[in-house]
């Protein structure tokens, strides 16, 4: 084989780079699934399901996994990553970023929650065994992203999937809970309402509520009756969403 029969110009020439654009294709050939992100030296290939590059770190499916299985191992005492062992974490952390994005941009938002949930989990993971507080933090601060990400295709699953408006609501109220509760956790609650990624969320949410035309949604009047101690409406309403398993 020639050595130019190894390039990729001619996908290249036939596929150009936006900035500003997650640009991807998801393909399929004869029982192959690949999804493919054009970058500006050229492009990604990644597998649709288990890891991105296809890898399995220490005989599992993942590094999560690998963690969780020494989580179930009878440890004389809690164990920490290791730097070689905090580089694969964060390797991880980017391929499944890269397919996230790729799964919101083709509108296969279950699968971005999938890989939404995968990283929040990871970061989980990495609390319990960090090296320490620095390189905690350094995934930490992107948390409110991941949920970003997932609560928008959350309700954009539920719009899509023809379910009522509604329930997308809900999930943007729930979404904008994981993130106030991440200030809260770090002691900078007086910063939720002025994230980007909040702002974004409550824009998104009230333009379902206007274009669907949902009034306030079973959740919200719950809040709002044991906010003004109206205790037999909260009852009611408690009694109402139990019926449809929403209820905590």
């Amino acid at each position: 084989m020639s050595d130019e029969d190894l390039t990729i110009d001619r996908i290249l020439d036939n596929w150009n780079f936006n900035t500003g654009v997650v640009t991807t294709r998801h393909l399929k050939h004869e029982g192959r699934e690949v999804i493919q992100l054009r970058i500006d030296m050229g492009l990604l290939q990644m597998e649709t399901s288990g890891r991105p590059d296809g890898q399995t770190p220490h005989d599992c499916q993942s590094i999560l996994h690998w963690i969780q299985t020494l989580e179930t191992e009878d440890l004389n005492e809690p164990f920490r990553l290791d730097f070689n062992q905090c580089m694969e974490v964060d390797r991880e952390f980017a391929q499944f970023y890269h397919r996230r994005i790729c799964w919101m941009q083709l509108k296969e938002f279950a699968r971005a929650v999938g890989d939404a949930d995968h990283t929040l989990a990871l970061m989980d993971a990495c609390l319990r065994h960090s090296p320490n507080q620095d390189w905690s933090y350094s995934h930490e601060q992107h948390r409110p992203f991941v949920i970003f990400h997932r609560t928008q295709s959350l309700a954009l699953q539920r719009v899509s999937e023809g379910e009522n408006a509604e329930m997308a609501i809900e999930e943007i109220n729930a979404g904008l809970k994981m993130i106030a509760d991440f200030y809260d956790t770090y002691e900078i609650e007086e910063d939720f309402n002025d994230d980007e990624l909040v702002k974004r969320l409550v824009d998104i949410r009230e333009d379902l509520r206007n274009r669907f035309e949902v009034g306030k949604t079973l959740e919200e009047q719950l809040a709002e009756a044991v906010e003004t101690e109206q205790f037999e409406l909260a009852a009611r309403l408690r009694d109402e969403l139990k019926n449809r398993g929403r209820a905590t």
